[in-house]
């Protein structure tokens, strides 16, 4: 097809808009033969339109050829694009476009990208640098393109063998990548394993110092004394394994410096270990109260938690860890709380284990008794009974009745293992319950505290320090003992002495108390549990105020003159240099104790204002501490009586409901009703009473 040139004469009033639509009126039969030379696929229509293209020179009456530029850009450019083409080049350009239907990734940041590919035809070289620059503009991707049919038939066929050789290429890495993985999924773990080892041992490596030799290295560090000649052993073992001809040197430094303390645990002792830890870690030498932790930290816990069922689920739940221990280690998980309760299993499987025993003695089971053994209360002797009147009419009109136990037949004695299930229909059951489980705290709290300055007694004893018993222990005890002990002595007394024909003659022990700090003993109303009381209270209550000036003011004195005395004959310590063959190992160690305690309490740094100030102090908080930690200890009656009041709105307002029904559609909401129950039991009574009865076991042993 050829084109002519041809003039066309337009009227003078004619606007752009109007040389616009003659423009593309004209232009109409050449987009159209384009369009149609691009949907055939015929090569002698392409052969033809190689004619257009891209002339070495024309003149008048040559062909017309078109020039062409093809590339990529971002789809969402595309408007913004065709537009600015049209206005730069004044419409002289035809443009196509065809989306891309799979996105491409970019190289840089490795997005999805959605793209569309471009051809644009122009003529002459003037459009053609303006169409380029408005794609280097619009960052479009230009491709070059052969102008003759079979260079472009060859390029293509070109970039396809290259495709088809990169495809193979990547299939060969992939099936190689995945052989690689396989053999190497064999040995990660030893992998893992060595590679933790290496890093464990460069960093304990990074620990030591170089000798000047710059050959050795030498490393300063604290160890048990019973694992000696296992650490002898170990770098035996590791020089021969090595090869080394240079044996390793083990030497016993002496020091001034304080060893730290380090208590040998194991997977059991481990979570009783870290609740004293977490408190505060003792002295070097001192006693461990962890080891008797073990069974007060469970028993006051058990105190407070008291139930036979909750015991028994949370014993279970014990059990179960303590069971599948070794395949929820190798599972790691990183629940915190889960890893948290897991490290204390024995712990929970001991409370719940205690819990079982204590719920025996309260005789509660999810707020019910069990009738084990049977009552040792009976009301059939009592209508026989003389001082009874009980009558079938009064028994079916009476909704309430009181059993005298000072009836004979009335009570068979006492029951025997934990308490009576009577009492779980019984009116006064809260008040009887009440008596017993706060005298029942007292004792308890008063047993656990005297035990614990007991245990002061043996630190004193290992480092020798007879000022601190003389001083110290014996003055506590006697002050805890002459009040506090009396009272346990007092309440242990009126439980034997009095039986149910003499109890509505007992008198109150917290009157009795109070009037032996007053001395108050004329009033009638109240008369002595025994002969000799009043004397004996009076010498009691002597010694215990006796016994602050004894803590408060001899300690001091005694350190001031022990001081002058030695500063007097000049007895000092030659430098902490022993002659002879030397000390032992564990004569070392004590050795080492006296002399750093002696240079900060006995040495040039001795100041008697601090000496007194200090003792003043720990002797009001022992004495404050004796009457507010046992009123402290009155939380094991508080937290038992909450948590079996809580077991028994439980049962009353829940559980109760579904067995109030009998019909078929109360088996029914039964099973949705014991539903409930087991929920609210196992998230309120076990996991929230459960971590309060811990918190407050905890703070008792703090």
């Amino acid at each position: 097809m050829e084109y002519q040139p041809r003039k066309f004469a337009l009227p003078w009033s004619a606007g752009p808009g109007y040389c616009i639509s003659l423009c593309q009126a004209l232009m109409a039969p050449i987009l159209a033969q384009l369009h149609h030379h691009q949907q055939m696929a015929d090569p002698d229509l392409l052969e033809e339109s190689s004619s257009l293209l891209e002339p070495s020179e024309m003149g008048r009456g040559a062909p017309l050829r078109l020039g062409f530029v093809a590339g990529v850009i971002n789809r969402e450019r595309i408007p913004t694009f065709e537009r600015m083409l049209w206005r730069v080049c004044r419409g002289n350009v035809f443009l196509r476009q065809a989306e891309i239907e799979n996105p491409l990734e970019d190289p840089v940041t490795g997005d999805s990208v959605h793209k569309s590919v471009f051809i644009i035809f122009f003529q002459g070289d003037q459009l053609k640098n303006r169409v380029k620059k408005i794609c280097e503009g619009f960052r479009a991707s230009l491709y070059p393109c052969p102008e003759t049919p079979q260079e472009r038939k060859e390029m293509a066929a070109g970039v396809n063998t290259r495709i088809d050789d990169l495809q193979m290429v990547l299939n060969q890495t992939e099936d190689h990548r995945q052989r690689v993985l396989q053999a190497a999924a064999k040995t990660i773990r030893v992998w893992f394993i060595k590679v933790r080892k290496m890093k464990a041992i460069y960093h304990t490596l990074n620990l030591c110092n170089i000798d000047v030799t710059q050959k050795c290295l030498i490393a300063e560090v604290w160890c048990p004394v019973a694992d000696l000649d296992s650490i002898q052993f170990a770098l035996r073992r590791g020089t021969e394994h090595s090869g080394s001809t240079v044996p390793s040197i083990l030497n016993r430094m002496q020091t001034n410096q304080t060893p730290p303390t380090y208590n040998k645990t194991n997977k059991f002792t481990y979570g009783f270990q870290n609740l004293v830890d977490a408190y505060g870690i003792g002295s070097y030498r001192e006693i461990n109260p962890a080891p008797y932790t073990i069974i007060t930290f469970p028993f006051l816990f058990a105190v407070m938690f008291g139930d036979f069922g909750h015991g028994i689920l949370m014993t279970l739940f014990g059990v179960w860890m303590v069971v599948r221990e070794s395949r929820i280690l190798s599972q790691k998980t990183d629940n915190e709380l889960f890893n948290m309760v897991f490290s204390g299993r024995y712990i929970i499987l001991l409370m719940g284990i205690f819990s079982v025993y204590t719920g025996l003695i309260y005789n509660d089971c999810f707020s019910k008794a069990l009738n084990l053994f049977g009552s040792s209360w009976s009301v059939r002797p009592m209508f026989t009974n003389t001082k009874a009147n009980w009558t079938e009419e009064l028994l079916k009109s009476a909704s309430v009745l009181q059993l005298d136990p000072d009836v004979n037949g009335v009570f068979n004695g006492p029951y025997p293992f934990g308490i009576d299930p009577i009492w779980s229909i019984a009116t006064n059951k809260l008040t009887f319950l009440n008596s017993f489980k706060m005298k029942m705290s007292v004792v308890l709290g008063i047993v656990h505290m005297l035990f614990g300055v007991t245990l002061s007694l043996l630190n004193h004893l290992y480092f020798k320090k007879p000022l601190n018993i003389y001083l110290g222990f014996i003055p506590e005890m006697i002050f805890m003992s002459s009040l506090f002990g009396y009272l346990v002595i007092l309440i242990l007394f009126k439980w034997c002495a009095y039986d149910a024909s003499t109890s509505k003659d007992a008198p109150s022990l917290l009157i009795h108390f109070i009037n032996m700090f007053l001395f108050n003993y004329s009033d009638p109303s109240f008369p002595m549990l025994y002969s000799g009381q009043k004397g004996l209270q009076c010498f009691l209550v002597v010694c215990a105020f006796l016994c602050v000036p004894w803590m408060l003011v001899l300690k001091p004195v005694m350190l001031r003159h022990q001081y002058l005395r030695r500063k007097h004959l000049g007895t000092h310590n030659f430098g902490g240099i022993r002659v002879g063959n030397g000390p032992t190992e564990e004569d070392a160690e004590i050795i080492q104790h006296d002399q750093l305690s002696m240079h900060s309490e006995e040495g040039e740094e001795f100041n008697f204002g601090d000496v007194v100030v200090n003792q003043a102090i720990h002797t009001i908080e022992y004495c404050l501490g004796c009457i507010s930690n046992t009123a402290s200890y009155l939380r094991l009656w508080a937290l038992s009586l909450a948590h079996a009041q809580l077991s028994e709105v439980l049962w009353t307002m829940v559980m109760h409901v579904g067995l109030n029904v009998g019909n078929l559609g109360g088996g029914i909401l039964l099973v949705l009703v014991f539903a409930a129950f087991s929920t609210l039991t196992i998230a309120i009574l076990l996991i929230m009473e459960g971590l309060s009865a811990f918190l407050h076991a905890l703070r008792l042993h703090w």
